[in-house]
């Protein structure tokens, strides 16, 4: 088939060629997908997409006008994805819902590390030849109760990592019928109030945007770690900054941010106005914030690009029964 993938990064291209082993005709485009990039996708049978693209009801209008019949996200988020518009212009929307869960799994335990042991100031402060132990006094993880919402693959994952440090884990599902072994099952407002560390594992739906506001963080213990490798519209931005400004949330690790469309995946370092929101948040001495990473391992891009080589073989067989 005949694909376009936009925003690619030099380090998936590789891997992504590797998978589909010359099957396939691929065009790569740094930009995003918008409405401003639209127009690159013609002459194209399929449009591949990452979860900073603009998928909305205009773009796939446009795609639709264009001819384009199938779209795949290499995200397993679909947030990004008006699918009440792809249906109406019956187009065929996939996403890679089953890449590595312990990179991103490993990613949250790694972010609890870090802000329990202050590693960053530790680092910071080694760097500029200060040795001192003043204000690196961390706690162990082990012995806490850590709460995991959204007991899929991903929270599954964590929780099991979680387990193994010895710590107690907690967790809180929509689906009772989500259930892992190092897991006991709880309400969500039992888990608030029980957590030492809090864990975001769900996607992002009408449902979920802004889970956690003031209303929620007002039911957690003094102090709590809040750590996001989800989505960043789970968490109501100013809500966390007055909780961190109270000590309410004592530690706020994040991989993700609200407001990151046209932020993340991209260097901004020389740009005169930045995010004020986002500037106050990192001024924060126990948050840390990474930008979307969590899904990069060479595992997780390997399983990805094996994925997309999957379904463009069989959206290319597909076509070939029709005519």
């Amino acid at each position: 088939m005949k694909a376009i993938v936009f925003s690619t990064r030099k380090n998936e291209r590789d891997v992504i060629l590797k998978a589909i082993a010359g099957k396939h005709e691929i065009t790569w485009q740094s930009a995003p997908l918008s409405l401003d990039t639209v127009h690159l996708a013609a002459g194209y049978q399929v449009v591949i997409v990452f979860a900073n693209d603009e998928v909305s009801c205009s773009v796939i209008s446009k795609l639709s006008d264009l001819g384009i019949k199938y779209v795949l996200t290499r995200s397993a988020g679909t947030d990004h994805i008006d699918f009440q518009s792809a249906a109406t212009h019956k187009m065929v929307i996939t996403n890679i819902p089953n890449s590595s869960p312990y990179a991103v799994a490993e990613h949250a335990v790694a972010l609890s590390l870090a802000l329990s042991r202050h590693l960053l100031l530790a680092v910071q402060n080694s760097r500029a030849y200060d040795f001192s132990l003043g204000q690196l006094t961390g706690f162990n993880i082990h012995g806490k109760t850590v709460g995991i919402i959204g007991l899929g693959r991903i929270g599954s994952v964590t929780g099991k990592l979680f387990h193994g440090f010895g710590c107690k884990v907690i967790g809180y599902d929509t689906n009772p019928n989500a259930r892992s072994p190092e897991i006991e099952n709880v309400e969500l407002s039992e888990l608030m109030k029980l957590s030492d560390i809090i864990s975001l594992h769900v996607p992002l739906t009408p449902s979920t945007f802004h889970l956690i506001t003031s209303e929620s963080i007002a039911s957690m213990k003094n102090g709590v770690m809040l750590i996001n490798t989800a989505r960043g519209a789970l968490v109501k931005t100013t809500d966390i900054l007055d909780a961190l400004d109270t000590g309410k949330i004592g530690y706020f690790g994040a991989d993700v941010y609200e407001f990151e469309k046209g932020l993340f995946f991209e260097d901004h370092e020389t740009d005169q106005v930045r995010d004020a929101l986002l500037n106050r948040l990192m001024d924060h001495p126990n948050v840390i914030v990474t930008p979307h990473q969590a899904f990069l391992t060479v595992e997780a891009l390997s399983d990805v690009a094996a994925q997309i080589a999957k379904v463009l073989d069989q959206w290319e067989k597909q076509l070939e029964k029709t005519f």
